[in-house]
C-alpha cells in the first residue's frame, strides 16, 4: 500500500518552512513603537498607549482585497507592488474617518508553496505598511492545492487604526451646506474595474501588457499595475493644518465612483454636485474608455476617473485644503459643493453637473 504524506497531498512543510523564514526581515521594517515582541507566539501584540495619549480612544477598522488585479500580476509575472494595493484598499478607508492606522495582517493563499512568490507578495504588503505608518503585526499564508491552481493565489488584508471619539471624523453628523469638495487625485485605476479593464484591454482591444499606450509613453502592463496611492500623509497634514474640525467628510473613491462612494458619507437634507469641467482625467481612462467602447455613465460608475479621495470643508477653508492636499505630482481641485436638497429636483444625493 502506497504510504501518503502531506508533501504527496501537495503541501511541502520543508518548502513552508523555508518561505516563513524570509519574512520576519519585511515585518520588522514596519515595526512602530507600539509593537510588542512576543517570539514564537500564536497572534501579535500591540500597545495603544505607545502610539499617543488618548483620552477616549476608538478603534477603527477595514478590511478588503486586490480583486482582480492579481489576474493582472499574474500575467506580467510581477508581484511586488499588488501588496501596496492591498494595504491602501484598507487604509484608506479607515482614513476616511480621521483615524490613524496602528496595524496591518495580511491573509494570502496559494496553490502550491513557493518561497519567492510569498516573498514578493509580502514585500508589497511591508511597503505599503511604511507608506502608512502601520505595522506589519502578522498575516497567514494557506497552502491549498485543490482550491487553486499552480501558480495562482488571492490575498486579503485586515488594517485596524485609532482617533479619539470626539476627533471622528463623520461626514453624516458634520457635512452641511455650503462645504466645499476637493478632489484629491488617484495614481490611475487603483484596485477597482479590473474585470472591465482585463475584458476591454486583452480580450477587445487584442493587446498585450508588453504593447505601448502612446498617449502615456508607457507600457499597457505598467500602466495598469501602478499601484493604489496611500492618502495617509494627506489626512495626516489636513489635520495638522487644517485642522480636524475643518475636515467635515472623506470619501474613498472606489467600486462605484465618485456619486455613490460620495453618497456614502452625505446627510439627509443635502445634495453634492460634482463640477465635471473642474479636472481632466488622466488619459489613461479616455484610453481605456475608448478601447473597449464603454459608455461615459459606466466610466464614471465603475472608476474613480481620476480623483481618489473627495474631502468636505467648508468654504473658507477650501483654499488651503485644496494647497495641503496637492503635490507636484497629484493636483487637488476644487470639485463642486453641497447644496440643500430642495435645490437640486435631482432625487440622488450626489451628481455630476
Amino acid at each position: 500500500m502506497t504510504e501518503l504524506s502531506y508533501q504527496s497531498a501537495g503541501v511541502d512543510l520543508d518548502l513552508y518552512e523555508k518561505a516563513m523564514q524570509k519574512l520576519p526581515g519585511l515585518m520588522q521594517k514596519t515595526h512602530t513603537p507600539g509593537v510588542m515582541e512576543l517570539p514564537g507566539g500564536f497572534a501579535g501584540l500591540f500597545r495603544l498607549s505607545a502610539q499617543r495619549q488618548w483620552t477616549d480612544p476608538v478603534l477603527v477598522s477595514g478590511t478588503d482585497g486586490v480583486g482582480t488585479k492579481i489576474k493582472l500580476a499574474i500575467m506580467m509575472q510581477q508581484f511586488d507592488s499588488i501588496g501596496i494595493d492591498l494595504v491602501a484598499m484598507c487604509v484608506n478607508d479607515c482614513l476616511c474617518l480621521g483615524a490613524t492606522p496602528l496595524l496591518f495582517l495580511d491573509y494570502i493563499a496559494m496553490g502550491t508553496d513557493n518561497p519567492l512568490l510569498l516573498e514578493q507578495l509580502v514585500k508589497g504588503v511591508s511597503d505599503g505598511c511604511v507608506q502608512s505608518g502601520a505595522a506589519l503585526l502578522g498575516g497567514e499564508t494557506a497552502i491549498m492545492p485543490d482550491l487553486y491552481a499552480d501558480g495562482d493565489f488571492d490575498m486579503a488584508g485586515f488594517c485596524v487604526a485609532a482617533a479619539d471619539r470626539s476627533a471622528l471624523i463623520s461626514g453624516k453628523e458634520r457635512i452641511a451646506a455650503g462645504d466645499v469638495l476637493i478632489g484629491v487625485p488617484s495614481s490611475g485605476f487603483h484596485s477597482n474595474g479590473y474585470s472591465l479593464i482585463r475584458k476591454a484591454v486583452f480580450e477587445h482591444a487584442g493587446l498585450s501588457v508588453d504593447d505601448t499606450i502612446d498617449e502615456l509613453s508607457v507600457s499597457v502592463g505598467d500602466a495598469l499595475m501602478t499601484p493604489t496611492r496611500i492618502y495617509a500623509d494627506i489626512v495626516n497634514g489636513l489635520q495638522e493644518k487644517v485642522g480636524n474640525d475643518a475636515v467635515h467628510g472623506i470619501a474613498h473613491i472606489t467600486g462605484g465612483g465618485l456619486c455613490e462612494n460620495l453618497e456614502r458619507i452625505l446627510p439627509d437634507g443635502v445634495h453634492a454636485r460634482i463640477q465635471r469641467s473642474s479636472w481632466t482625467p488622466s488619459p489613461l481612462f479616455s484610453w481605456l474608455q475608448s478601447l473597449g467602447n464603454i459608455a461615459e455613465d459606466e466610466m464614471f460608475r465603475v472608476f474613480n476617473m481620476g480623483i481618489g479621495m473627495i474631502v468636505a470643508v467648508p468654504s473658507e477653508f477650501a483654499n488651503e485644503t485644496r494647497d495641503t492636499c496637492s503635490s507636484d505630482q497629484y493636483p487637488a481641485v476644487v470639485l463642486g459643493d453641497i447644496v440643500d436638497t430642495d435645490a437640486t429636483e435631482d432625487a440622488s444625493q450626489a451628481t455630476l453637473v
